[in-house]
């Protein structure tokens, strides 16, 4: 039987711990988000339902990205024991050059709308961490700009293939003088997705004062105060803007590109060239025949074609096949470190984050970009060392199941 005693005060005293309190807000909502999930709820309640909805939605039924997420959750590890794991290293080199982590910031176009730090945000909290950030074609920063905010960084550039080629080659040209090392040829988008948040919503470039989004303003006067308060937003091509965000790519975007733009550019381009947007094993060969650096398996974060193949399943095939002719990254679905390791056991040389950076953004500006970084690589470092991997080279096949729900049924 427990033997009873009242309380002794200097074991009551032990037992009580007091923080200091913590008066930044900002500082404070970020220190309480454990996961990307967490900063997507703050970022939420923080974002214009227009803007916020850019981001998280995807295309149609949105079902490219719910099974993009679905399978990195439909898997299962295989760790092994007995192996000393106080130090793991998550660094190599990827298309010539240094990453600290396995991972770099994806190219988001608008993204000053977000929350208007913006590209500027990204780009120095990538080169803080030791990783590449990677400018759109539609993003709201210049290319000097994005230069300027990572001086001693990794930048990439995203390129779409413009009506107007000339400003496509011009925007080569700039990247190349501002020192991006790699041009990420964009495929997947020879016209817009149909994005049916924004066409509910109304989103348009600039948003406009309506009735519905002064309401829904009120809860949120801080996004519209950064708004109004600094500059114009500048795009990295447009010269002009007005419309919904599907009318703008579809102004800009040519259905007609081919090979022989990829050549022309290809010429242009001093540094790494890599293809984004590949969706079939056939077109990462054909890609490989034509001397790309790299190729990116993405279905455009299931904003383009819904019901578009999973990147993540299709992987593996792609590594068999072209994986010892050229590097290969991922993008799509990817919400934790977790899936990042995996997509690097399977075959993947990187990985890109786009929504998951954006949520950081969202919630907290550059210091919000920093918690996300920090979230994913706290992820990276631990489950490769609960896998017992001491480096990226040592994560292979043999550690990663892919379980099987959306499977094919025989032709």
């Amino acid at each position: 039987m427990v033997q009873r005693q009242f309380p002794k005060p200097q074991e009551l005293l032990e037992l009580m711990q007091f923080k200091r309190p913590d008066f930044d807000a900002r500082h404070r909502r970020l220190s309480a988000a454990l996961t990307i999930a967490d900063l997507r709820l703050i970022a939420k309640r923080r974002t214009p339902k227009a803007a916020f909805d850019y981001t998280d939605g995807a295309a149609e039924g949105e079902l490219s990205l719910a099974r993009a997420r679905g399978a990195f959750r439909d898997i299962e590890f295989h760790p092994e024991v007995l192996r000393d794991v106080s130090q793991v290293d998550t660094g190599r080199e990827v298309l010539g050059g240094p990453m600290a982590l396995p991972f770099a910031i994806a190219p988001t176009g608008f993204t000053r709308l977000m929350q208007t730090e913006g590209e500027t945000a990204g780009a120095g909290a990538a080169g803080a961490v030791g990783i590449p950030f990677t400018l759109s074609t539609l993003g709201t920063t210049s290319i000097e700009d994005v230069a300027a905010a990572n001086p001693a960084g990794r930048n990439w550039f995203q390129l779409y293939v413009m009506r107007q080629r000339e400003v496509s080659y011009d925007l080569v040209d700039r990247a190349a003088k501002a020192g991006f090392d790699t041009l990420h040829f964009t495929v997947d988008t020879p016209v817009a997705g149909a994005r049916l948040r924004d066409k509910r919503n109304g989103f348009s470039i600039p948003p406009a004062l309506t009735l519905g989004t002064i309401v829904d303003a009120i809860p949120r006067p801080w996004w519209w105060v950064d708004f109004l308060t600094t500059p114009k937003l500048e795009f990295a091509s447009l010269s002009s803007t007005g419309g919904t965000v599907g009318e703008l790519v579809d102004s800009a975007m040519d259905p007609t590109i081919n090979y022989e733009d990829l050549s022309i550019i290809r010429e242009m381009w001093p540094g790494k060239l890599v293809v984004k947007g590949v969706q079939s094993v056939r077109d990462a060969k054909a890609l490989v025949d034509h001397g790309v650096d790299g190729i990116v398996l993405s279905n455009h974060g299931g904003r383009q074609l819904d019901r578009a193949p999973v990147p993540f399943h299709l992987l593996p095939d792609v590594v068999r096949e072209v994986g010892a002719h050229t590097e290969i990254g991922l993008d799509t679905g990817i919400m934790n470190g977790a899936d990042i390791v995996a997509s690097v056991a399977l075959g993947a040389r990187f990985t890109m984050i786009g929504r998951a950076y954006l949520y950081g953004l969202m919630a907290g500006g550059r210091a919000g970009v920093d918690r996300a970084l920090e979230i994913l690589a706290t992820e990276v470092v631990r489950t490769m060392k609960l896998l017992g991997a001491h480096s990226l080279d040592e994560l292979e096949p043999k550690h990663v199941t892919q379980l099987a729900q959306l499977t094919p049924r025989p032709r």
